[in-house]
């Protein structure tokens, strides 16, 4: 869990809304992740089968920066991203974990998300990680699009989950203040 860093303040975009998740959530984001299509790029395909989805839901629970993602004008629950792994001596966290019902792909969602969670963050951290499955060149791209710097590969476990191959992002407060000017 992240400690000294105001990581759950809701976020509000045009096309979402990101609302701190509590234990309440699950029944109605595994309705949204209960979906295969959402999983067939990322390294953990069977994430949309409730035993799974439930080591996922327990891992963002205990990150202590998840929210779920909402849609302001329906009221519906899109998906769910993450602020975690702080590292203080870094200075720097991590985003991801992030999915989205496949009805709000392509529609601008998650870049203005995670535009507004970079915001948000930057006052607090000099650097930001993303790591993305190896195969899952969709989340890779998202990643070019938004500025982000391939930095290398890495054997990542997520949580509860065994080492998959991902390839590994970086965006620097400083690169994130020229590209939004």
């Amino acid at each position: 869990m992240v400690v000294n860093l105001p990581i759950q303040s809701t976020l509000i975009t045009p096309l979402a809304v990101l609302v701190p998740l509590d234990a309440n959530d699950f029944e109605e984001l595994y309705a949204v992740a209960s979906d295969p299509a959402i999983w067939e790029q990322h390294p953990n395909r069977d994430r949309w089968q409730k035993d799974a989805f439930s080591i996922y839901f327990e891992g963002a629970l205990e990150s202590g920066g998840a929210f779920k993602i909402i849609d302001p004008q329906t009221g519906a629950l899109m998906g769910s991203t993450r602020y975690y792994d702080y590292d203080a001596v870094a200075n720097s966290i991590l985003i991801g974990y992030t999915f989205y019902a496949t009805r709000y792909w392509g529609m601008g969602v998650n870049p203005m998300v995670k535009k507004a969670m970079l915001d948000y963050i930057f006052p607090f951290v000099s650097a930001v990680y993303f790591h993305v499955g190896s195969c899952n060149l969709r989340s890779q791209i998202a990643m070019e699009r938004l500025g982000a710097q391939w930095i290398g590969e890495q054997d990542v476990a997520y949580f509860g989950e065994p080492m998959k191959k991902n390839v590994v992002f970086r965006i620097r407060r400083e690169e994130w203040e020229i590209t939004i000017r």
